[in-house]
């Protein structure tokens, strides 16, 4: 395992969110974070068909493009009935021509859950892959899982993504409504980023 020694990390997304919550769990390093929009680089295409090659995709492109270590995070929300969709296409069910509608996307899932008689608890989980990568090559991979349920209808607005629907288990908000630092302490991304700090930065 390697470990961080450097004082800048490039976050390899775009997500104002995603940065926000990865800016406020690297904050206790004293490392200063930037995103690939602070260099005005594009996201390069996600081809692959695991939460992890794609995390490797946009950390090795970031990496190289700006010579600095580069951190990214590939996740989504596996819905059980609907054998794991979306998974890795989880922003993909968002798009538009306008940008992403989550609303949308979560209306949609929901009707499929409907049109198929899924059983409650529909039960899901929310995963992340973080790769860190280095520009010589080098990288390291981290995942992390949170179980609950989908609940409807939409439930707060204090999340991102997919958070307005997801009910974690044993919680009675979901995270659209739950405190930011409660959720940034138990989350997919958090669990990942525990396995990550205990890797490379402890």
């Amino acid at each position: 395992m390697r470990r961080f020694d450097g004082s800048t990390l490039v976050i390899a997304s775009h997500n104002a969110g995603k940065i926000r919550e990865i800016r406020a769990l690297l904050e206790p390093f004293g490392i200063e974070i930037r995103s690939a929009s602070d260099f005005g680089l594009q996201e390069p295409d996600e081809t692959e068909n695991s939460f992890a090659g794609n995390a490797r995709i946009k950390a090795h492109f970031t990496a190289g493009e700006t010579g600095l270590p580069a951190l990214s995070d590939d996740s989504g929300i596996q819905v059980d009935a609907l054998d794991g969709a979306p998974g890795v296409y989880t922003a993909d069910w968002a798009e538009t021509p306008n940008g992403r509608d989550f609303p949308m996307a979560m209306t949609k899932v929901w009707t499929l859950l409907e049109e198929k008689r899924a059983p409650a608890p529909r039960t899901a989980r929310f995963c992340a892959t973080l790769c860190l990568a280095w520009p010589d090559g080098h990288d390291e991979i981290f995942e992390g899982r949170v179980e609950g349920q989908v609940v409807w209808p939409m439930r707060g607005e204090l999340g991102f993504g997919f958070d307005p629907v997801f009910l974690p288990d044993g919680e009675t908000v979901t995270f659209g409504e739950m405190d930011p630092a409660k959720k940034h302490r138990m989350s997919h991304r958090a669990n990942a980023f525990a396995k990550l700090v205990a890797g490379c930065f402890a």
